[in-house]
């Protein structure tokens, strides 16, 4: 078993350099010569492409070059006595301030984003060149747009332009029986007829035609009502409503004793003085005044004339003042009319709902789903696969259920875009039919929106669990106040957690940090609150927001977590990089299970265990992909996609939201 290094565990490799990951030496390589063996492969690429394609010396047209300048050349040592030399030199040091000012000021313009970068997505590319979807259909319908839709309908000169195919096998088709994209797949030779029409394997079909492939996909319908704003909210409403009013009555009771607190203090000192200054309560008028003046005016206390000094033992005894008796009457009557108000709305809306239902009155319809009752999950001893952003998407979820995943959760996907009717947001909440074991993450900042969303995904999609992200540490959200946001409001926090578990038919989960701040830890004190509120499983990631990914996760501080935790079952995140971790981590701590996040191939780099901050330093693969995918150039990852899906069209760009995602 290969033993646990720190970060900068780099013996037997020669290399010595903090944070930079241990390799072997065959592998290791310099800056010059990666991109000189990356190049070579590129240009011979470009001797054998199309001279359509071709520029003298650069990359495929189209292709985004991103590479910054290279680096000076070094200066050499001059002798003193040589003048030619010096000037030489001079125009040369003039020449190398010039560059060196182009080159900070290229620094600068690479931070932040490309946000002039062309968002043409790729289906607007080329409109007289691609096929109308009403002809790809079998049989063929009638074109919704009629003589202003901007795709062919000849299917004879879509075929003219059309790419050669990429292979001579449709995965669709042959496990299927059917592909769905019809003439316009790339690999169309493979299930195409005679006249241009599309082969159909029944009996392959018929093993799967009560399957659907994938759920929870977003219906116009829904989707109209929606961005109409139409859809109805009654759970949400009414939970909501219970939240603010216990809400108000917890402030409205530490209003109370504040004030209460306060007025024996004022009363106290009142006392006091008249006991120092030996004057009965009874006093002139003026004296009185100024008592209750330079005591307790801002409070508006009014002193009533007692025959009995106000001390102490009086306010023990039960004797309150006629101002405290009044605010008791008036809260009384708020409380009351209140209380009225409510039951009366409670029975218009009875009366409502009795006039529309119809049929078998069921137990489902007087009384509430306790917890309890609720759908029971035993996530204990699971392989949980962590809701990664851009990168935990449909088909990678399918890869890593394949490999032996148990839990799959959807990309973050926020609450606001969701109630909006977004497609693209309601995408990441997709599900597979082999995710037996599935549920979608969530992200926001406020009790009513994120009670409205859980009670709209608890109506329309088909999920196991939901889980909240209160771990998110990227700026936009956090500012927000969601993600991490949400560590340093409890008081909203818990509101969250008791709208959705309210309004939701299956367990309700979280995913945290163990902070804000670095080296302040205060998932401790959150967790037995969150357990209380109604959660069934909480993940935490051994990292603060602050701290980022630059030590290792604090799984000592995971396993306290966990005792904190019990009876709920706590997941711990962090530096699970191989099954070696996994099995250390539950073999060490209290977790119920781990959750992983990324893999790194050991292939790579032929050393195990590598850490999560450290990074790989220039190495040659075992075979030039291997190394193209090391490199950071975003002409590379176009060649990389060119492998899987064809040469790009002729005006194909791609530029990366983050100018510092590309450099050389």
């Amino acid at each position: 078993m290969a033993e646990r290094g720190g970060a900068n565990n780099s013996t037997n490799y020669g290399v010595t350099d903090p944070g930079v990951a241990a390799i072997k030496p065959q592998y290791h390589t310099t800056k010059d010569h990666f991109h000189e063996y990356i190049k070579s492969g590129r240009d011979e690429d470009l001797k054998a492409a199309d001279k359509d394609h071709l520029k003298d010396g650069e990359a495929i047209e189209g292709a985004a070059d991103c590479d910054l300048p290279e680096h000076k050349a070094k200066r050499i040592k001059l002798d003193e006595n040589d003048e030619n030399v010096k000037n030489e030199s001079e125009k040369d040091n003039e020449e190398l301030c010039q560059k060196e000012g182009e080159h900070k000021q290229n620094n600068k313009k690479a931070r932040g984003q490309n946000k002039n970068r062309p968002h043409m997505k790729p289906n607007h590319y080329e409109h007289d060149r691609k096929l109308c979807t009403s002809v790809c259909q079998e049989p063929p319908r009638k074109c919704y747009f009629g003589d202003k839709c901007r795709f062919l309908h000849d299917v004879s000169k879509y075929l003219e332009s059309k790419p050669s195919d990429l292979g001579d096998h449709c995965y669709l088709y042959d496990t299927y029986g059917k592909c769905q994209y019809g003439i316009t797949c790339r690999y169309a030779k493979s299930h195409t007829g005679p006249d241009n029409k599309s082969l159909v394997n029944e009996d392959l079909m018929r093993t799967w035609e009560k399957t659907v492939f994938v759920k929870n996909s977003l219906s116009k319908e829904l989707q109209q009502v929606l961005r109409k704003k139409k859809f109805c909210f009654d759970k949400s409403e009414q939970c909501l409503k219970q939240l603010s009013k216990n809400n108000k009555s917890e402030n409205l009771g530490d209003a109370e004793k504040k004030t209460t607190q306060s007025k024996c203090v004022e009363e106290q000192a009142i006392a006091g003085t008249a006991v120092e200054m030996k004057l009965p309560i009874r006093g002139s008028s003026t004296t009185m005044e100024e008592n209750s003046s330079s005591v307790g005016s801002q409070d508006n206390i009014m002193a009533e004339p007692q025959s009995v000094p106000c001390t102490e033992s009086t306010l023990d005894d039960g004797h309150v003042s006629e101002e405290k008796q009044r605010i008791v009457e008036i809260n009384e009557e708020t409380i009351s009319s209140g209380r009225d108000t409510a039951i009366g709305k409670t029975a218009k809306n009875d009366k409502q709902t009795t006039a529309k239902t119809l049929g078998v009155v069921t137990d489902e319809d007087i009384i509430k789903i306790r917890s309890c009752e609720k759908k029971q999950l035993d996530f204990r001893d699971k392989l949980y696969l962590a809701p990664l952003t851009t990168c935990g998407n449909l088909p990678f979820r399918r890869i890593c259920k394949k490999y032996g995943a148990d839990i799959t959760c959807g990309e973050m996907a926020m609450c606001i875009k969701l109630l909006q009717g977004q497609s693209s947001e309601w995408a990441l909440l997709k599900r597979h039919y082999t995710e037996d074991f599935f549920g979608v993450q969530l992200e926001g900042a406020f009790p009513d929106t994120m009670t409205k969303c859980a009670e709209l995904l608890n109506q329309n999609i088909d999920v196991d669990f939901v889980d909240i992200n209160v771990g998110c540490p990227i700026d936009l959200v956090y500012h927000k106040g969601g993600g991490c946001g949400l560590l340093n409001r409890l008081n909203k926090l818990e509101q969250i957690v008791k709208g959705m578990d309210s309004v939701l038919d299956v367990p309700l989960t979280a995913k945290i940090r163990t902070g804000v701040h670095e080296n302040v830890n205060i998932a401790h004190k959150i967790i037995p609150n969150l357990r209380d509120c109604g959660l069934s499983l909480i993940t935490l990631h051994g990292r603060s927001r602050e701290q980022r990914y630059t030590k290792l996760s604090d799984w000592e501080y995971i396993d306290y977590c966990a005792q904190m935790a019990n009876p709920m079952p706590l997941f711990g995140n962090g530096d699970i990089l191989s099954f070696e971790d996994a099995n250390r981590a539950k073999a060490e701590t209290s977790v119920s299970g781990v959750m992983i996040a990324r893999y790194i191939p050991i292939g790579l780099l032929e050393h195990i265990p590598q850490r999560i901050n450290e990074r790989p330093p220039y190495y040659l693969g075992r075979d030039y992909l291997e190394t193209l995918m090391a490199s950071q150039n975003v002409s590379d990852w176009i060649k990389i996609s060119e492998m899987l899906l064809g040469p790009v069209p002729p005006n194909f760009t791609f530029l990366p939201k983050h100018k510092a995602n590309s450099y050389k």
